[in-house]
């Protein structure tokens, strides 16, 4: 007797969110203990971010950009709703296995905080620490161990040359891109970078935002940015996230966000979007020396 076997389908694993916030209200840094007027910045917040995702986070200023931002990285703990992030409930760990969950992301602030003394091949291996055992970290501090990843994250910004340069000897802008290759030696599964561009001209932000984006789409890694520049949100990220007083004023695909959205999300902000319609333009007039230096996406 022939037995027939019939295939069993299983079916395939359903992707799990690496962040997801469900009505989030966070209190700003700077509030006082029992204040209330003005004392809640993000207000009802709900997101969910699937690994891999490219996502910007637009708005006017005072809109609770950076204060989402450091939510997402365990900085500011929400004073409700609730809070997931790679697959955990951050504050419901103890203070050491949410050290170790914090290591697994990023954080490169709008200013990085780098010691003027420090040598830019230290400050670039920095992003490593969080990854590294207490010795290792040390060492790391006084003889670098990993110079060709500092190295290699650097060119991809055209700061290669200034290598062994004392950050203080640098300007403004490169202090950043430092900020931004930093970032990429990190290796995290999270990337959360507040306004990337701020000291940057239109090439070096053309430059630092494909850098971005392209590392991350190549490892699999969720990027989520600040931007002032919506121009080039709508260009580079796959959804925008717009913040207007506190609260998400839309989630959309960036191919479906209308010029109509944006003025009615800057509204009372109208110099602030119409400088970054100009920042756009300027980086079109750039678009041929850009594109003979990097591969946009």
């Amino acid at each position: 007797m022939t037995s027939l076997l019939v295939p069993v389908s299983v079916p395939a694993p359903v992707p799990l969110p690496v962040l997801k916030l469900t009505h989030v209200s966070v209190r700003h840094a700077a509030a006082r203990v029992g204040a209330t007027a003005g004392a809640v910045t993000i207000e009802g917040a709900n997101l969910r971010v699937m690994a891999g995702e490219v996502v910007a986070i637009i708005g006017p200023s005072g809109a609770g950009k950076t204060t989402l931002l450091h939510t997402l990285a365990c900085a500011l703990k929400p004073v409700s709703g609730s809070m997931s992030l790679l697959q955990t409930q951050p504050w419901a760990l103890s203070r050491r296995a949410l050290h170790q969950l914090r290591a697994r992301l990023f954080l490169a602030p709008q200013t990085p905080p780098l010691p003027p003394r420090q040598r830019v091949v230290t400050a670039v291996l920095a992003g490593q620490l969080p990854r590294l055992s207490g010795w290792a970290s040390v060492r790391s501090l006084f003889c670098p161990v990993d110079i060709a990843a500092a190295q290699a994250a650097l060119a991809q910004f055209d700061m290669a040359d200034k290598l062994f340069e004392r950050v203080d000897r640098l300007s403004g802008g490169e202090r950043q891109r430092v900020g931004l290759a930093r970032a990429l030696v990190s290796n995290a599964e999270l990337m959360l970078i507040d306004e990337p561009l701020s000291a940057l001209d239109p090439t070096r932000s053309q430059q630092a935002i494909t850098t971005l984006v392209n590392a991350a789409t190549a490892r699999g890694a969720t990027l989520i940015t600040t931007l002032h520049q919506v121009e080039v949100a709508r260009a580079h990220f796959e959804r925008i996230v717009a913040l207007r007083g506190g609260r998400i004023a839309f989630d959309a695909p960036a191919a479906e966000v209308t010029d109509a959205m944006l003025r009615d999300l800057y509204a009372d902000h109208e110099d602030e979007l119409n400088s970054s319609f100009e920042g756009a333009a300027a980086l079109i007039d750039d678009a041929p020396e850009i594109a003979r230096s990097v591969t946009c996406r």
